[in-house]
């Protein structure tokens, strides 16, 4: 389309206004744009330069008329001017971006040079960036009582425009996150569904590299936005929350050790800038209610077939979208193929609609892409500081027995051979949205059972009828948790979530990523206080035998999968007599035995907490007399191995060793508690010295006198600093152990004090080793 032409009068009168002559200075004139816009003085932007000089370079610097383009851009966009003619401008630029946008998606990402895309590295040099900015706030600027309106389409060709540049040139994206005025009135657009979509990704762009968390109170009107959203759009606003109440990544491990983050916490007494999002999305009323019933609705009660034809539509004007159309279509393609011709000949009406008719499977997958950001929003909720308020709300809202009805047919329905791409990933990322979306699943259960009485939610009546009868046939009373749980929100059906998910979990293949994620959601089902009625329901499905043959017979090899398996073993047999008689069952050869001990002891920071188990539940058996457990005592190889004191010195003396203060993270801090447990337990026999001397003795062995102590001293000083002011680790140490936490605080008093007279350990000894050596 032909631009209009600017008058040569008022090109000289804007030349002088500009206080400059109108010719460029000498020396390079992209350079002298890119130290304008830096500085803000002298060549700011092109629409400074004279069209004749423009015309003039345009074809030897190969800018395909940009700057020109830009220069009538700049003209027909003041005040008063008529925006009809912004818009025509803007069709001539956007295929000159577009272009190389899709370049850039199809390659991968590939990093991004000057070089290769130079249209849109030209239209930000120029000032294209900032003056489509100009262009979108203006109606905001103004002070005329009448405001200046902006179609539709000029909207949405500008945001489309600014993303392209964004994704193609370096630098773009960040300076617009610096703009928090642009940011915040970027949020106002998406009240139009016409504009929503390409406003809700260039947000999401920019505030994934913003340095400063946004505070969403900010957003005018935010609980009314909110409001306002259909299903659809609310799905995609949770993309962009996840930004804003998840804790940013340092992306330094340095950061991650206990030692930083305490020093931290010290600095940010008050809750973090996620933190305050979060409970701003709490106060939205109806906000959490929306969310359960997005993640559980089934495919057939999605919205229409037009709609998401019209979000199609939208998404492939969106060129970070496109290998997600591209792959819809393919399987839409695959089923029309293979559809019976007959079917669309019956009546007319059926032929007419055809194209308008979605496959079955592009709506499975469309559902699967909302519920992975809504899944994901409700798992870091559940994480959170107000997780008791949310429990409340999600319980009451039966997003658990949604779920369980969704299970086989959407979460998890056979794998899909798809080559759809989630945003911010590449095609050799193994994040396709089924993959996604089990993953998030799994983080969601994980985070609902961990320490929490809503984790029977996980069951149905008949399983949790089954759990008082195990209780009563042992004897011991009912956890309070289970007869307290409101029958009318478990699951229904034949299965509970629970039992489905131990189905899959012995099914998956021994190379499967999702083991890692299956076990931790079990086990978190497990921890806290110890319940035998919960170990004996997992322990009739076979679970203990499926954890055995995996870490023993499958030859595992992955340390995330092992650790996850130890973990969860660790919690499946604590104090449980009949879980350790079915592993000796398990475990029936001297050979397996050594297979099962090189595994634990390959990584000690994998195992450790299996080791603390097993401490634990051999302290306990020994002082029962009941027959059954003194019989299991005698037989069980993993107990008599445990039995014998220079196994458990042997574990204590790794254990110290392979930790520092320096290095300690949430991950190996579990190494110094479990050696505690073990020196906790000598204590309480009065065979602590004998420990002490046994370290310190393996200490000359090594040839490192005084090395291993001075380590534990200092790791002892750390876990007084650290333990001592976070009730909830000390309260999960103590539901853990079953040994109160005044106990734990006294053993480590006791192993710090420089008395000499401390009556538990002989003075010289005690100044010898973790006092006299630091």
């Amino acid at each position: 389309m032909a631009a209009a032409a600017v008058p040569g009068a008022g090109r000289e009168r804007r030349a002088a206004a500009w206080g400059w002559g109108g010719r460029p200075y000498s020396g390079n004139i992209l350079d002298q744009l890119r130290q304008g816009q830096v500085t803000g003085q002298g060549l700011a932007r092109g629409a400074q330069i004279t069209e004749a000089f423009l015309k003039e370079r345009d074809k030897q610097a190969k800018w395909n008329g940009i700057p020109l383009l830009l220069q009538k851009l700049y003209v027909n966009s003041q005040p008063n001017s008529d925006f009809s003619k912004c818009q025509s401008i803007l069709k001539e630029i956007s295929p000159l971006l577009s272009m190389e946008a899709m370049v850039f998606v199809t390659e991968d990402r590939k990093f991004s040079q000057e070089s290769t895309f130079p249209n849109t590295y030209t239209f930000d040099l120029f000032g294209g960036v900032d003056l489509l900015v100009e262009i979108l706030m203006r109606p905001t600027l103004t002070t005329q009582k009448k405001k200046q309106k902006i179609s539709d389409d000029l909207t949405k060709d500008c945001l489309s425009i600014l993303y392209n540049t964004c994704i193609c040139t370096d630098g773009v994206t960040k300076r617009l996150a610096e703009r928090n005025d642009f940011v915040l009135f970027l949020f106002t657009l998406m009240t139009n569904r016409k504009t929503f979509l390409q406003t809700a990704t260039l947000i999401e762009d920019i505030l994934g590299v913003k340095k400063e968390m946004i505070r969403l109170e900010d957003i005018p009107n935010l609980a009314t936005l909110v409001s306002s959203f259909d299903q659809q759009q609310l799905a995609n606003f949770c993309r962009i929350l996840a930004v804003t109440i998840s804790e940013l990544d340092t992306g330094s491990d340095d950061k991650h050790t206990l030692l930083a983050k305490n020093a931290q916490q010290k600095k940010n007494l008050g809750p973090t800038r996620a933190e305050i999002n979060q409970a701003t999305l709490l106060n939205i009323p109806g906000f959490v209610e929306r969310l359960c019933k997005l993640a559980t609705r089934k495919v057939s009660e999605s919205t229409g077939t037009s709609s998401f034809l019209q979000e199609l539509e939208e998404w492939y004007t969106w060129l970070d979208n496109a290998l997600v159309l591209d792959a819809l279509m393919r399987v839409a393609n695959e089923e029309t193929e293979h559809s019976s011709p007959e079917s669309s000949d019956e009546s007319g009406v059926a032929n007419t609609s055809s194209r308008t008719q979605l496959p079955q499977s592009m709506k499975i997958m469309h559902e699967i892409m909302y519920k992975l950001e809504v899944l994901y929003v409700l798992c870091v909720l559940l994480m959170g500081r107000q997780r008791n308020q949310v429990h409340k709300m999600i319980a009451e809202f039966k997003l658990i027995p949604g779920l369980n009805n969704l299970f086989d047919k959407l979460i998890w329905r056979k794998h899909s051979t798809s080559t759809l791409v989630l945003h911010g990933h590449n095609q050799n990322c193994d994040c396709s949205p089924d993959i996604t979306l089990k993953i998030q699943f799994l983080r969601l259960l994980q985070s609902f059972s961990d320490h929490h009485e809503n984790k029977y939610l996980l069951l149905n009546s008949q399983e949790l009828n089954e759990l008082s009868a195990i209780s009563l046939k042992a004897n011991i009373p009912e956890v309070d948790a289970v007869v307290n749980t409101d029958r009318s929100l478990v699951c229904d059906g034949k299965r509970g979530l629970l039992t489905r998910l131990l189905q899959v979990m012995k099914k998956e293949p021994t190379e499967s990523s999702f083991r890692f994620w299956q076990a931790r959601a079990v086990e978190s089902f497990l921890r806290g206080a110890t319940s035998y009625a919960d170990q004996m329901f997992l322990l009739k499905r076979g679970l203990l035998e499926h954890i055995l043959y995996c870490i023993v017979d499958s030859e595992c090899k992955s340390r995330d999968v092992l650790q996850s398996y130890f973990d969860l073993l660790g919690e499946l047999m604590k104090f449980n007599i009949d879980a350790f008689k079915r592993f000796n069952k398990y475990i029936n050869t001297d050979e397996k035995f050594q297979v099962f001990l090189s595994q634990i002891n390959s990584s000690l920071v994998d195992s450790n907490m299996l080791v603390r188990c097993i401490t634990l539940s051999l302290d306990r058996f020994e002082n029962q007399s009941d027959m059954k457990v003194v019989h299991v005592l005698s037989e069980c190889r993993l107990l008599s191995y445990m039995y014998q004191m220079s196994n458990r010195t042997t574990f204590l003396f790794r254990l110290i060793n392979i930790i520092h203060v320096q290095t300690l993270t949430q991950e190996n801090v579990s190494c110094l508690n479990t050696s505690l447990v073990i020196l906790m337990l000598a204590r309480r026999k009065d065979k602590l010295p004998g420990y002490l001397n046994a370290l310190q003795k393996m200490e000359y062995d090594e040839k490192y006198p005084g090395f291993i102590l001075n380590n534990f001293h200092s790791l002892l000083r750390f876990w007084q600093q650290h333990y001592l002011h976070k009730d909830k680790d000390s309260t999960c140490l103590e539901n853990s152990s079953c040994i109160s936490f005044t106990y734990w605080k006294e053993t480590v008093s006791i192993l710090l004090s420089p008395d000499r007279d401390v009556t538990l350990c002989p003075g010289q000894l005690y100044r010898g080793t973790l006092y006299g050596h630091r």
